[in-house]
């Protein structure tokens, strides 16, 4: 699915950005992490890399062209993609952008300016960033560093909790951190202050007031005294080849190696020109044995609920735990779900003796494990070629037809729930598909997945059988049709060529979106399915 990527706010100040160059051209096929382009802000030129992958379908502003913040850059989705709907959307949408921008600028007041000249030289007001497209507000997970301490352009601030990830955050300043804004564990919408960076000894109260025209600001934190400051880091790794030449690599991947003492010549770069970035850095492995003192002594706090302390005999009690930006999106968008998409259910009953046995024996092959779940998202990908009609999208004047197989994969965390995608599933091997899930479900409890990486679903799975049930029915993760619900294996008697014998069978209930799947193409659906799991052989044919 093609994804709109907008002119990007980099810097606190920036309202307008100019292309000084594109480093990728329309039809060129861009991997995460790639630099898009070369954007002049209104403190320096700077990279721009991407957060999708993909081919880059239209550019929307030339080099040379200045425009908004926000407004379309580029798009970049599948070859061949239709993406006429996402133009003349845009156009319009810009149009009333620009009209709006408009007024304000010629009706500024004099207060404004003077408000704005009034923060110091040196001294930047770091505000919430947008970290991803549909991002509204942003909660702190953790502080990485504190009031007092001194910050390098590219050191990592924080740790920020999206509505589909928490990632970290770059500081594009160097100073010292003056004032946190917002605490560990507290939200605020985009653009509220987060911190302010500048040199030490800086009057915060006056910077606050300046910058909001507020009289009220909450004293910062005191700095730490010289004997409990932290201890100063270990110099910076040299960027500089054994044979002498440059290495190129983002500031996130330099802080990141500084880190953990990794020598950047020793790293293979994956971006465009061989350019070092976060996942080579992150995926590097020295071939000789790494020391245990280069272990990574960060840490991030739980955001899991801590078991409740219930209140004596007889007393009445209750404690209101804050909903992370997670939890508000789930509740949002299942509840959208629920109460738009007209939900039936179907359910079916699988002979599992087989798939056990296919499991054992494949198992059995060395450095080769296969889940029952795998099998599973197999046997859907498979399914799902030859019943196009669960494989759609409703959108209210057409119904999308999916030419492409996206199984998502509902995988439990911390806060709530993610759904990981693998891309083109029914292309890959049984093997592919319970390394590539096994991979994506580390990355998702880990918070290191990418927002790339949940988007763009067509069809999903949901399993709770590993926790002992039998059946059950999920709400469709839209803008999907469908959505499969896989229970336990249970051992019971099952008559089979009319004698009572012991049997192992599962339950799948297949929950659909009445305005694309109709109750006989459903049950079509999982007749195939179960055609599949009951003999799994025919998935490898």
């Amino acid at each position: 699915m093609a994804v709109i990527v907008n002119m990007p706010r980099l810097s606190d100040t920036m309202e307008e950005g100019t292309v000084a160059a594109w480093l990728k051209n329309v039809g060129d096929k861009v991997e995460e992490g790639d630099i898009l382009a070369e954007i002049e802000t209104d403190k320096a030129t700077m990279e721009f890399e991407s957060f999708n992958e993909g081919v880059l379908l239209h550019i929307g502003i030339q080099e040379g062209d200045t425009a908004p913040v926000d407004s379309l850059l580029a798009i970049i989705g599948e070859e061949g993609e239709d993406i006429s709907g996402l133009l003349s959307g845009d156009a319009s949408a810009n149009t009333a952008t620009e009209e709006k921008e408009e007024e304000p600028k010629d009706a500024a007041s004099p207060a404004t300016e003077s408000s704005t000249a009034a923060i110091p030289e040196g001294v930047e007001v770091v505000k919430m960033p947008r970290l991803s497209d549909t991002m509204e507000e942003g909660t702190v997970a953790a502080w990485l560093k504190q009031v007092g301490d001194k910050v390098e352009e590219g050191d990592i601030l924080a740790e920020i909790e999206t509505d589909k990830a928490t990632m970290e955050f770059e500081s594009f300043y160097s100073g010292t951190l003056l004032y946190v804004g917002i605490k560990e564990g507290e939200s605020s919408p985009v653009d509220e202050v987060l911190a302010i960076i500048g040199p030490e000894g800086t009057d915060v109260d006056a910077v606050l007031k300046a910058g909001s025209g507020s009289a009220t600001a909450s004293a910062p934190a005191e700095a730490p005294k010289e004997e409990t400051k932290k201890e100063e880091k270990s110099a910076p790794v040299e960027n500089v080849a054994t044979d002498g030449k440059r290495i190129f690599a983002s500031p996130l991947a330099k802080k990141i190696a500084a880190d953990k003492g990794i020598n950047l010549s020793d790293v293979t770069g994956s971006g465009d020109n061989g350019r070092i970035i976060k996942k080579d850095v992150e995926n590097y492995k020295p071939s000789a044995v790494a020391s245990s003192t280069t272990a990574s002594s960060s840490s991030v706090t739980s955001a899991t609920p801590q078991p409740a302390v219930y209140t004596p005999v007889g007393e009445e009690g209750f404690e209101d735990v804050k909903n992370s930006s997670m939890r508000k999106v789930i509740a949002k968008v299942l509840g959208q779900s629920k109460f738009t998409a007209p939900h039936f259910y179907l359910t079916i009953e699988v002979d599992m003796d087989n798939a056990k046995a296919s499991r054992a024996q494949i198992n059995s092959l060395p450095d080769t494990k296969v889940s029952f779940n795998d099998m599973v998202l197999k046997a859907c990908a498979m399914a799902l070629r030859k019943h196009p009609q669960v494989n759609t999208t409703w959108k209210d004047d057409v119904t999308r037809y999916n030419k492409h197989i996206h199984m998502g994969v509902a995988v439990a965390v911390d806060e709530g729930l993610v759904v990981p995608v693998l891309k083109f599933a029914d292309q890959m091997s049984l093997t592919t598909i319970g390394a590539s899930v096994k991979d994506l479900a580390g990355k998702a409890r880990s918070k290191k997945i990418a927002p790339s990486e949940m988007e763009g679903s067509t069809f999903t799975v949901s399993n709770l059988g590993m926790f002992g049930i039998q059946e059950f029915t999920s709400i469709i993760n839209q803008p999907n049709s469908a959505i499969l619900s896989v229970g336990a294996i249970v051992e019971k008697p099952v008559v089979k060529n009319g004698e009572i014998v012991v049997g192992n069978t599962m339950k799948l209930t297949l929950a659909c979106d009445h305005r694309t799947v109709d109750g006989a193409v459903g049950a079509q659906f999982l007749q195939t399915l179960r055609s599949y799991i009951e003999n799994p052989v025919t998935m490898l044919a």
